[in-house]
């Protein structure tokens, strides 16, 4: 399938991680929170597609076939106390030799494909208790709100921008 002039855009986000880790949990619960939002959201400019996993793999270049815009969302070892987004590229890494591939790793094998690239972007979301078990810290629930209230901005206009703390 082709996008023609007349179609909407695909916007594609998905987040990983582990609900059992603490922190972890950061990708499928702001999935969460945009499947309740979506519900009462008024009209978007682009059809949306949300996904989550526990970590990225070989198989998810497919999913990003026809799709105009791919954000990957996961939880941070590294970082402040806020979230930041930055444009992605695709690039082999070492990664790519293992069971779980990097977004950029998923996006190298996505070319190789022959597919076309989404506009892809990286939304990392710092925490800091990755244990089994462990509930989500304070710090991780106030940067999953902040990055909430950004993606349901930038779905309402239809743009996004590098965000550093």
């Amino acid at each position: 399938m082709n996008l023609n002039d007349d179609a909407r855009p695909r916007w594609l986000i998905f987040a990983v991680g582990n609900p059992s880790r603490g922190d972890d949990a950061l990708g499928p619960m702001l999935i969460d929170q945009l499947e309740q939002w979506l519900a009462t959201a008024g009209a978007l400019p682009m059809d949306l597609v949300l996904l989550t996993d526990f970590q990225w793999q070989i198989d998810n270049a497919l999913d990003l076939k026809n799709i105009d815009v791919a954000i990957f969302a996961d939880a941070s070892v590294r970082g402040d106390a806020s979230f930041e987004t930055a444009p992605l590229a695709p690039q082999f890494d070492a990664s790519h030799s293992t069971h779980a591939l990097s977004p950029a790793c998923v996006l190298a094998v996505a070319a190789q494909l022959g597919q076309n690239l989404p506009q892809a972007w990286l939304l990392s979301m710092p925490g800091r208790d990755f244990e089994l078990g462990a509930p989500l810290s304070a710090e991780a629930r106030s940067t999953l709100d902040d990055a909430f209230a950004y993606l349901c901005a930038s779905l309402e206009t239809g743009r996004l921008e590098a965000i550093r703390p």
